[in-house]
Order: C-alpha cells, then sequence, then structure tokens
C-alpha cells in the first residue's frame, strides 16, 4: 500500500477476469496481511493456498473457516478410533506380526531349501538295515537267549502286546495317527508345559524320534533338525503309520544294551514282548525318556514313579480305565533279573561260536534250533550251585562246571561257572586242565586193543621210569592184582605200566579217536592225565563207552533257518562212524562199572540206574573231575578255582562225584531204568565140556579164542569236518584185519620224552595163582552175542534185518532192549509229549546191552600140570 492508515472505503477484492490485468490494482501479500483476533461470535478466517504466478506475485487468496460441521465432526472421531486407541494397537500388532510371519517364512524356507541341498537326494534314502539278531532255542522249543547288537528279534505289531503301542504313544505321541510328521501342536503344547513346569511330554512326535535313530547323530544343532524334519516328511509319505510304529517299537533303545520291546521284555521281564501286561508296558513306555537312568535294574523306585506316569497318561487318553490303572498302579514295582543271568547262557555263548564256523558271519535275523534241555540245564545249576553253596567255602573251591551229553553227542546241559553275571568265561568249553586219572580209560582201552584182558594180572609196586616215579594215592602198594581192580582203584603204578606196554603213541590214536582234540604229550606220565583237555571233549569221549563204541561228537546245532523258514543248516549224527570195537568197549564198561561200586567213585553210585565213570584229581588238588555215565546219559563235573588254587583235599571222587549223583538221580528220574551196554543181566548158557582134544590143542594158558575176543579196533575216522550247511558223519570204515597197526588219528610231531620199551606179549607172562575174589569176571562174548544196533554183514554196518531203521531215537522216549512189553506212552510219563520231540540226533536204541558174565575161560593141560 502507498500509505499506512486504513482507508475509509471496505475494498472488495475482485475476481474477475478483467482484474487481473491491471497493474494499478491493489494486492496484499501474504506477509501484508493481518489476521486480528476477532470476537467470539466472529468466524476466524484461514488463509491458505497462497499461490505465486511466474513473475513471483501471490496470485490468489482461498479463505477457509475454522468451523465444520456435526457430520464433519463425526466422521473425524470415526478415523480417530480408526487409527488409535488400545484397538488401534492390537490391529498394528497383528499387521505388523503378519508381515514379520512372512518374511520369516521366506527365511526359514531359505535354510531349508539351503540344508536340503546339502543331504542326498530322497530317490537314494532307504531304511538300514537291522542289526542281525540271533534267536537261540531249546530242544523242546522254548527260548534260551538272543544273541546280536540289538539283544532281541524284531516282531510285528500285531504280535505284541496291545498295551505296548497305546503306552509308548499316550507318554511320547498323543496325537500319532493325525499329525504328518511334525505336529505343531505339539510343540505348542511342549513349550506351554515347558513354562508351566510341566514337562511330562515332548515337542518331538514318534516319527522325528525314529528319523533321528535311524538316520541321524544325537548332537543337536539346528541343521540336524531341519534334515529330522525332512526325514520325518519322508518317512510319512513312504509309510504307513502302523509301519512306522513297528519300527519304533523294534528299534528304540531301552537300557541295559536292549534295543527293541522284545529285547527290553527279555531283558528286564524274562518274558515276551507279547505277554508283558498293563504296569510292565508303561514301564518300559516309561524307559524311552532315560532309558540308563529309569532302569529297572539301576533304579526300580525311578522307574516305578515314571511308569505311575505313564499310567495317568494312558488314562487321560482313554486307553485304560480308572480301574484298570488304578489295579496297575497297586501291583508292586516289576523287578528286573540280573543282566544275562542263568547257565544257559554258557550254552548260548557255544552256539554263536559254532553257527560262525557252520555258515559264517550272520547277515540277517536266523533262528537256531538246538540240543539243549532246559529242564537238564536247570537241574545242572542248581546241583553245582548247591554244592558250591555247602562246601565250597570250607574246601576252597570257587567255580565249577559241567557238561551232559547223550550218545551222539548232543549237549543236553553245559555250565560253564558259578555265575554267568558275574563272569562269562565258559570252563567247561574253552578251560584246558588236567585231566588226572580221569584219563585212564583212554590207556586202559589200548590195552584192550593190544590184547589185555580185564583179568590180566600186573604187580602194583614201585615203578621207575627214566626220572620218573609214580606212586599210588595213599602210597601203599597191593602186589598182584587184576587190570580191573587197578582201574576200580586207580593204581597209578599199573597205569605208567600199562602206558609203556602198549606205548604212548597207541594210547594217543585212541584218545583222538574217541574225541580228544587236543594235542597230547607223547610221554608216559600221559597215563595220569599231564596233558590238558576241555571237559566237553573229556565227556563226550566217554559217550562213545555209553553207546558202544561209536563216535559222539559234541555239539548243540541241530537246524539253522532265516525269518522265512528257509534251511541254511542242518546237522545229521545218525550214522556215526565205530571207533572202538563191541567188545572192548563190554569189558572196559565193566571194569568202569567196578569203579562206581567197590572202587573210587562209590560216592556217585545211583540207587536204580547202572552206571559207570572214572575220578581224577590233579596235584595238589588244583582240579578235581568226575565223568560218569548211564546208559542213556555221559555227564562230566569238574571244581576247582580260576587261579589254580589248590584247593582242600577234594578228589575227584568227593565232592564232584557226589555233585554228579545230585544231578543224574534229578536227571533221569521219572525213565525206566536200562543197563550199560555189555553189563547187563543174560540169561546163562551151560558151560561146555572140556575135551582131551580141547587140553592137546591148547598147550599154553590163554589159547582157545581170547584173542577172537579181542580184535583190533578199526582204523581211525577220517577228521569229520561240516562242510557248510551240513555235518555228517563219514561212512563206517572197513573192520581192520587182525594183526593191522593202529595208526593215530592225527600224527604227534613231539618227539617222545623217552625211548619206547619192547612190548611183552600177555601170553607170555609167567603165570602166577590167581586169587578169584580179585579177579574181575570176564565177559566172553561168542561172536554176534553182544547186543547192539548195528550188525556186521560183509565187514559193512548194516541194520539187523528184524529191526529196520532203528538207528537212533531220542534219549526221552529211550528203551532198552528188555523193554519191549512195556508200552512206550509208560517211559514218557511225567515227560514231554512226543510232538515236544525235535528230530535230530539222539541215543542208540539199543544201549546198555547185555554181557555174560562168569563164563570161565578153557582149561588147558598146562593148567592141569601146574594144579590150576
Amino acid at each position: 500500500m502507498a500509505s499506512g492508515k486504513r482507508p475509509r472505503e471496505r475494498v472488495e477484492p475482485s475476481f474477475g477476469a478483467d482484474q487481473d490485468n491491471d497493474p494499478s490494482e491493489l494486492r496484499l501479500g501474504a506477509g501484508e496481511r493481518i489476521v486480528g483476533h476477532l470476537s467470539r461470535k466472529s468466524k476466524r478466517v484461514l488463509v491458505e493456498n497462497v499461490d505465486k504466478d511466474d513473475d513471483g506475485e501471490e496470485e490468489e487468496i482461498v479463505p477457509r473457516t475454522r468451523r465444520t460441521s456435526k457430520a464433519a465432526k463425526a466422521k473425524r472421531r470415526s478415523r480417530e478410533r480408526r487409527g488409535g486407541g488400545f484397538f488401534g494397537v492390537i490391529r498394528s500388532l497383528i499387521y505388523w506380526c503378519i508381515v514379520l510371519g512372512i518374511w520369516a517364512g521366506i527365511a526359514v524356507g531359505g535354510v531349508v531349501i539351503y540344508f536340503a541341498a546339502q543331504m542326498p537326494s530322497a530317490s537314494t534314502w532307504s531304511i538300514p538295515d537291522r542289526p542281525p539278531n540271533v534267536k537261540i532255542t531249546a530242544l523242546d522249543g522254548t527260548l534260551v537267549a538272543n544273541r546280536g547288537t540289538t539283544g532281541g528279534e524284531a516282531i510285528a505289531l500285531e504280535e505284541m502286546s496291545p498295551y505296548l503301542p497305546q503306552a509308548v504313544m499316550a507318554i511320547e505321541d498323543r496325537r500319532f495317527y493325525y499329525h504328518f510328521g511334525v505336529d505343531p501342536l505339539g510343540l505348542a503344547r511342549a513349550f506351554i508345559n515347558n513354562l508351566t513346569g510341566r514337562s511330562i511330554q515332548g515337542g518331538s512326535t514318534l516319527t522325528q524320534q525314529l528319523a533321528k535313530n535311524l538316520f541321524l547323530s544325537p548332537e543337536r544343532t539346528f541343521e540336524r533338525k531341519i534334515q529330522e524334519v525332512l526325514l520325518s516328511f519322508w518317512l510319512e509319505h513312504k509309510f504307513t503309520k502302523d509301519q512306522i510304529l513297528a519300527m519304533y517299537l523294534n528299534r528304540m533303545y531301552f537300557g541295559s544294551n536292549a534295543y527293541g520291546v522284545e529285547a527290553a521284555s527279555q531283558r528286564f521281564f524274562n518274558k515276551s514282548a507279547r505277554d508283558v501286561n498293563l504296569a510292565e508296558a508303561a514301564t518300559l513306555a516309561g524307559l524311552l525318556k532315560a532309558p540308563s537312568r529309569l532302569s529297572p535294574a539301576r533304579d526300580p523306585k525311578a522307574a516305578e514313579e515314571r511308569a505311575q506316569v505313564v499310567l495317568g497318561a494312558m488314562r487321560e487318553e482313554g486307553y485304560v480305565t480308572a480301574e484298570e490303572a488304578k489295579t496297575a498302579m497297586s501291583q508292586p514295582p516289576a523287578k528286573a533279573r540280573s543282566y544275562w543271568s542263568g547257565a544257559e547262557h554258557y550254552a548260548a555263548d557255544m552256539v554263536i561260536d559254532e553257527v560262525k564256523a557252520l555258515i559264517g558271519d550272520v547277515k540277517t535275523d536266523i533262528n537256531v534250533q538246538t540240543t539243549l534241555d532246559m529242564r537238564l540245564e536247570k537241574q545242572a545249576e542248581a546241583a553245582l550251585t548247591a554244592a558250591l553253596d555247602k562246601e565250597g567255602r570250607k574246601v576252597n573251591a570257587s567255580q565249577a562246571a559241567l557238561v551232559s551229553v547223550d550218545a551222539s553227542g548232543a549237549i543236553r546241559a553245559v555250565v560253564g561257572g558259578r555265575d554267568y553275571t558275574d563272569s562269562q568265561f565258559n570252563r567247561a568249553a574253552k578251560a584246558k586242565r588236567q585231566p588226572g586219572s580221569a584219563f585212564k580209560p583212554f590207556v586202559y582201552a589200548a590195552a584192550l586193543e593190544a590184547g589185555y584182558r580185564p583179568d590180566t594180572l600186573m604187580n602194583d609196586e614201585p615203578v621207575r621210569i627214566g626220572n620218573w616215579t609214580p606212586e599210588n594215592y595213599d602210597q601203599k602198594y597191593r602186589g598182584q592184582v587184576t587190570l580191573s581192580t587197578a582201574l576200580a582203584h586207580s593204581l597209578n603204578t599199573i597205569a605208567a605200566q600199562l602206558v609203556m606196554q602198549v606205548g604212548p603213541k597207541n594210547v594217543i590214536s585212541v584218545a583222538h579217536r574217541l574225541g580228544i582234540d587236543s594235542d597230547l604229550q607223547e610221554n608216559a606220565s600221559i597215563a595220569l592225565g599231564t596233558s590238558e583237555v576241555s571237559l566237553v571233549e573229556l565227556t563226550s569221549s566217554y559217550a562213545a563207552f555209553m553207546n558202544g563204541g561209536m563216535k559222539a561228537t559234541p555239539h548243540l546245532v541241530t537246524r539253522i533257518t532265516d525269518t522265512s523258514g528257509k534251511v541254511l543248516y542242518e546237522a545229521d549224527y545218525s550214522n556215526p562212524p565205530r571207533v572202538l570195537s563191541e567188545q572192548v568197549v563190554a569189558n572196559l564198561n565193566g571194569m568202569l562199572n567196578r569203579v562206581m561200586t567197590e572202587g573210587t567213585g562209590r560216592a556217585a553210585q545211583l540207587s536204580k540206574w547202572q552206571a559207570a565213570g572214572k575220578s581224577g584229581t590233579t596235584q595238589s588238588f588244583r582240579d578235581a573231575i568226575f565223568v560218569g555215565f548211564t546208559s542213556t546219559m555221559t555227564t562230566g563235573i569238574w571244581f576247582g578255582n580260576d587261579d589254580g588254587t589248590p584247593m582242600k583235599k577234594v578228589t575227584g571222587g568227593g565232592l564232584p562225584a557226589r555233585a554228579w549223583k545230585t544231578y543224574m538221580t534229578a536227571a533221569l528220574e521219572g525213565y525206566k531204568p536200562t543197563p550199560l551196554f555189555g553189563v547187563g543181566i543174560q540169561p546163562a548158557k551151560p558151560e561146555p565140556q572140556t575135551t582131551l582134544s580141547d587140553i592137546i590143542s591148547g598147550v599154553l594158558p590163554g589159547v582157545g579164542g581170547s584173542r577172537d575176543d579181542f580184535p583190533p579196533a578199526p582204523d581211525a575216522p577220517p577228521e569229520d569236518v561240516p562242510v557248510q550247511g551240513q555235518a555228517r558223519y563219514p561212512a563206517a570204515p572197513q573192520p581192520v584185519q587182525q594183526g593191522s597197526p593202529v595208526q593215530p588219528q592225527q600224527p604227534v610231531t613231539r618227539e617222545p620224552a623217552m625211548r619206547e620199551p619192547a612190548q611183552r606179549a600177555p601170553a607170555q607172562r609167567d603165570p602166577a595163582p590167581v586169587d578169584r575174589r580179585q579177579q574181575a569176571v570176564q565177559p566172553n562174548y561168542p561172536p554176534g552175542t553182544i547186543p547192539d544196533y548195528r550188525a556186521h554183514d560183509g565187514g559193512q554196518m548194516v541194520p539187523p534185518a528184524d529191526v529196520p531203521n532203528r538207528g537212533y531215537q531220542d534219549y526221552r522216549q529211550y528203551r532198552g532192549p528188555y523193554d519191549d512189553h512195556i508200552p512206550p506212552d509208560a517211559v514218557l510219563e511225567g515227560r514231554a509229549p512226543p510232538d515236544a520231540v525235535l528230530e535230530g540226533p539222539v541215543p542208540p536204541g539199543d544201549v546198555g546191552g547185555s554181557s555174560r558174565r562168569g563164563q570161565p575161560r578153557e582149561s588147558t593141560l598146562f593148567d592141569i600140570i601146574m594144579g590150576q
């Protein structure tokens, strides 16, 4: 303005077009406008949007009032409610959560894609093979043990006790049948439970746990967790829910080296997973959280408390009623047995060694049928335990072992030590010790083959062989005694003389033929059992005396099959070779029977059964052995200490003989007694009349058929090494012609300790008066009179015509030669039913034939002249 005074007249602004170009038009700039305070009722004028033209001049003035309508105010308040306040905060939070979730999903997806790219292609994924299990069963099919990494076989889901899967799902994954491998609800529940301190169930599903167990290492890393989720998706896609659950239950670790419910059930409850009850199933399911800490073998109380939690979860899920859960909770806590307790586990270890030798490494689950009789196994363990508990501490004996075999060598019972839990070393099969005088029957068998007789006289007197002077146990000498008496009283001097007269090499040959596989030293002291052998081979060698002279190869395995039933191996011991002649066996059994009736084995006499055997004691009483047999079973027992500490005057005829009697009495209970081979009673035949021709023809004593009564032993059978998948005896050998040399089964590589003296023929011995009270009565068998389940025909061993295909029969169905009038069912009274008898190696049918005792030898002219 040209003047600072206010104009008298109001100048109204002109908005006409003609005014725009008038330079004299008065205009107010933005800085020259004065906005004063008006009255309350006046309106406040707001000046907005002042634009300038290109020359920088103000272009126009747009006035606007501050007062608004009621509709405008309501609209503004609505807008404020939408954009602010509590609900606005919530809406903003949700919005940003969604945004962040999207970005987080993108990030996680990228990480998953990255780690997935590091894994092999899903097309190459496969379930790793479960470590193979060896299921070992006894003679009647009952389970002996499982061997393998898992400790038990895999069983189908439908075979398990229904409580097992229910208990596992209730405590580990309640929504197992509803999720797709990963359970978001379960993760949320686990998160909340962890916050509240009620951590009962984890967030990992059964599928995730299985994936981790099958494929992944146990470390806790983000990468491993991502891989676990991916593998869970793959498992859910590849397998059904039931298949996943079955794999889980058969592979998860339950503690104490038990993988899978079957192994755990056998381990803790000594029963199959098919038979566990509700409380036991809850205990097993509770182990999954902490297998070692919650093991009932380690902490029964902790295991019980965890089982109570599992039962509560089962009740909540409706698997059991409140009454069932209450009943299970009221039961006493499960008592887990000691790990691998029981003597049968010694046999199981022997089976594994035998299986590896027969079929090689085990690559799949197999079933092994054995010759073990669990009834006899329990009685054997009880007999040794009772003997050690009663007398062990008093006589300083801490360990014992037992082997019991039938006539074919099938091991029916074996105990390798006092307690398998404390020591798994098998003293019956792996330990080799000196047998002492228990080796003498091989010496006497060699002498009988060389032409000696049970009534042959020898002098019991001090003997010196090189630098060795053997003495009798009582340090007394009896003068002239028969071989039968010498064996009955275990005279060391006579045994030493026999070895030197027969030759150590021939004694070793007999021992090897009968079944001694250990290396034997070729010296005179072998007569007293100075070469070490195992109890298994010693006992099975005695079985050849029991069965009439046939080889008895010790074995436990009869058949091996896979899970589909395919036979991988089957044993056949039905055609054993002959290793001793019938006459030698019959006479030796008579001599060994005298050991039981009047000699060192009197403590082992059985009240109803004929028995034979021999005791053995090593130097300083370090080892005490007794091996004896009846017509159906041979048993050897050893007592001693692992470190070789001497016992307090324990001999083989003492503690071992008494334990032998205890075991055999229980083992043979319920069976009809039958006589020993060659020692049974047969009706006597009239004595033949001696004629002058007989006297003239027999000028010297001992002539007249004595050599015919003792034919030479057959050739040593070839090494019967079983071919994989087959174990068979070689065909019976041809009888050896009289006078042919007997070769040892295995060449002896050691140099002899002394020169072998020249042998004196028994027939050239100076005659001496015979004390008939001491003389053993000589069984004299005419050809064909000795009962046996085989007969000679042109040098070949063939079954008799009237008894076709007799062969072997099961010892539980055993019948003697005089039992034809007894129905078979009577023999089995109180024993296992016939359908429980497995096919396989069993004793000969006619073990226990009769002999003819009391027949005098023929008188000769020399006898008459000498007054005999």
